[in-house]
């Protein structure tokens, strides 16, 4: 679906936002999810890697009502790559601390996605119910999101998943004159991160053996950039010349 040029309404597009269930491991919860997002409406689902997608079991929980999104999810086995083609990735976690460093509430992240989705993809990714994202599925996020709860912390996958439409639903009215414009897709993203992470460790920027630690450090600041797909390109474009140079004064050592 082509992104539009529409002048900002204030409200967040639905349309341009998806839910992700990483690895979900029960049906039932697929289906309430789905019907989650119909409440709320939103329409796009995308199931990665599910532990165990009977249909017949996602449905019963789905209703009539949400069947349509059931039967136009997208099931995928890898999470980079169902998160390519978005400009915007929000992970949702429950821990915090550690590198979940900076995290938002719902409130304030659905605010800010009223202008950031008028021209970007947005996906809205939840982990396992019993773990929840890694570590390594956040570094593909550019925000994070922290559900505030009371002394019991743990929220049922659909559970979660409402509590994030109802926010992005209601959001709206408050909002400047200022549209996002187009972002660079997590895909261009990955691909620049994976070039500036061989080159920094290829000048001994950053150490070879545990890369991530600085690395996270660069998500962190270049996702508060907002960068488009020109300024990756720019970025990539640096690196390829850094690397160039490089190999040119080793020849001639």
């Amino acid at each position: 679906m082509p992104l539009t040029m529409n002048k900002i309404s204030g409200r967040v597009r639905l349309e341009h936002v998806t839910i992700v269930l990483q690895r979900p491991r029960f049906p039932e919860n697929i289906g309430s999810a789905a019907r989650a997002m119909r409440n709320m409406g939103i329409g796009q689902l995308i199931v990665v890697e599910p532990e165990n997608y009977d249909l017949s079991r996602v449905l019963k929980m789905a209703t009539h009502g949400a069947a349509d999104i059931i039967d136009h999810a997208r099931i995928l086995q890898n999470l980079r790559e169902a998160l390519s083609p978005f400009h915007i990735v929000i992970g949702t976690t429950a821990r915090l601390g550690g590198e979940r460093e900076v995290v938002y509430s719902p409130a304030h992240m659905a605010e800010k996605l009223i202008s950031i989705s008028q021209q970007n993809r947005v996906a809205i990714v939840f982990g396992p119910e019993d773990r929840g994202l890694s570590n390594e599925d956040l570094r593909l996020c550019h925000y994070l999101v922290n559900i505030p709860t009371a002394d019991f912390s743990s929220l049922n996958l659909a559970q979660a998943v409402m509590v994030m439409c109802y926010e992005i639903f209601t959001a709206g009215e408050s909002l400047s004159n200022i549209s996002i414009p187009r972002l660079a897709t997590r895909h261009e993203l990955d691909g620049m991160y994976d070039q500036l992470r061989d080159i920094l460790v290829h000048i001994n920027y950053i150490h070879p053996e545990n890369p991530d630690y600085w690395m996270n450090k660069i998500r962190h600041f270049l996702t508060r950039l907002q960068l488009r797909a020109g300024e990756v390109s720019i970025i990539r474009g640096i690196c390829r010349q850094i690397a160039w140079y490089g190999n040119k004064n080793r020849g001639n050592n």
